[in-house]
């Protein structure tokens, strides 16, 4: 038995069902598929060279998450943002407070992307990251 399947040894879901929650997930995740993962893979190892893929997505995913969550709940994009950069410090186990800028313009890019999966530079999220920031510290 693999380290993965042991979680499976808790839980009360069938496989399928498991099976059905993790493709939901994907889809969720990456709506346009294995293009959107590789294209967005790709550039997570452009801003963290040093860094794996899964040390990356993990906190990308969070912040996707956080982002959607918060933005139900509030009047507009730039609220949004604003909670999620003062609410870092309830997730700074998995997002660096010195990254949550970029992941957040990850997130910009990512909801703004189409089927064609073009996101933009690594140095273009670098410069939205810090537009971000400065937008933070006039506030």
């Amino acid at each position: 038995m693999a380290l993965g399947d042991f979680s499976s040894l808790f839980t009360w879901k069938s496989k399928a069902a498991q099976e059905k929650e993790q493709e939901e997930y994907a889809g969720w995740a990456f709506p346009y598929g294995d293009k959107q993962r590789e294209k967005l893979q790709a550039l997570l190892l452009a801003l963290y060279p040093k860094e794996s893929i899964p040390t990356t997505l993990i906190p990308f995913l969070t912040c996707k998450e956080l982002y959607e969550g918060i933005l139900k709940k509030v009047s507009s994009c730039n609220e949004a943002i604003d909670t999620m950069i003062n609410e870092q410090k309830k997730y700074k186990s998995i997002i660096k407070k010195k990254d949550m800028a970029t992941y957040v313009a990850l997130v910009l890019a990512d909801a703004e992307i189409d089927e064609r999966c073009e996101y933009p530079s690594a140095d273009e999220i670098r410069a939205r990251a810090q537009e971000l920031k400065n937008h933070r510290s006039e506030s």
